[in-house]
């Protein structure tokens, strides 16, 4: 059994043991306006609405933190959806209880508000020891395929096709190394189906967030990831763990047939050859 049938026969013994919580890796940086008690950033509608950006509260999760709003300041609204349980008569006279959306506000004041508080920090920020062959394999794949790797404070991590670069969340917001590793490759795996390199990525309709074809192509990049860090030697039992969790995540799309991992683990071998530069073709 070679290193990538023992990866994946590993990923599914540890699927069939039942539903695993998968964690973000990374710690996150919210950008425009958010919660200082959640850390979470406001949807697009709020960001819109709210006037500033940075640390918004409630009066009373201001006044629970020590915080004292100034007189005279005025509260701005945040939106949200709360669903409510409606009893509706039909045509033939029968009763039928449904959830019906209905938009609701709070109030809210920014920090600029308030006195006898500090902004916290929006993330820690760690020191890392980069993984000498890890940069090796990263290094020579992006100068071979003239792809372009950006590396910064974010909260998102992709690859796009149509401009062929990554976008990663720095190393420095992962609590280990081995996690921005199992990012990064995950995103070059993704980047191996360009239509120049093994011509694997879909688009239009068929390839939408959420559909089969994404949904596979997730199960490639994340399979092909845990078999480069097993290939280097820098697997840990965490990142084993999160990567068979985020597998287990888009097989439910799929209805949980693990006949689609073994599909993606195929694919995925294929693109850890190309970026190790081991004379994968296209099909």
């Amino acid at each position: 059994m070679n290193v990538y049938e023992m990866v994946t026969k590993r990923i599914i013994e540890q699927l069939e043991m039942g539903v695993i919580p998968w964690q973000k890796p990374w710690t996150g940086s919210p950008n425009g306006a958010y919660n200082r008690v959640s850390r979470k950033p406001y949807s697009v509608l709020n960001q819109m609405l709210l006037w500033h950006s940075g640390e918004y509260a409630t009066f009373k999760q201001w006044t629970e933190a020590g915080g004292h709003i100034r007189k005279g300041e005025k509260s701005e609204i945040v939106t949200f959806w709360k669903m409510q349980l409606v009893e509706e008569e039909e045509e033939d006279g029968t009763k039928v209880k449904k959830q019906i959306p209905l938009l609701r506000y709070y109030n809210v004041f920014h920090i600029s508000q308030v006195d006898g508080v500090e902004p916290k920090e929006k993330f820690e920020l760690q020191e890392h020891e980069p993984i000498e062959e890890a940069e090796r394999i990263k290094a020579e794949y992006m100068e071979r395929e003239h792809l372009q790797i950006y590396e910064k404070i974010t909260d998102r991590a992709f690859y796009t096709p149509n401009l062929d670069y990554i976008e990663i969340p720095c190393e420095e917001q992962y609590t280990n190394i081995e996690e921005f590793y199992s990012t990064l490759f995950h995103e070059m795996i993704h980047s191996t189906g360009h239509y120049r390199r093994l011509n694997r990525l879909e688009s239009g309709a068929s390839a939408r967030f959420g559909s089969e074809t994404y949904s596979k192509e997730e199960l490639t990049a994340e399979i092909g990831s845990a078999m480069i860090l097993n290939r280097l030697g820098i697997e840990t039992d965490k990142t084993f763990t999160n990567s068979a969790a985020y597998v287990q995540n888009w097989l439910q799309v799929l209805k949980n047939d693990n006949k689609f991992v073994v599909s993606a683990s195929s694919k995925a071998e294929k693109a850890v050859k190309y970026i190790f530069n081991e004379n994968t073709v296209a099909e």
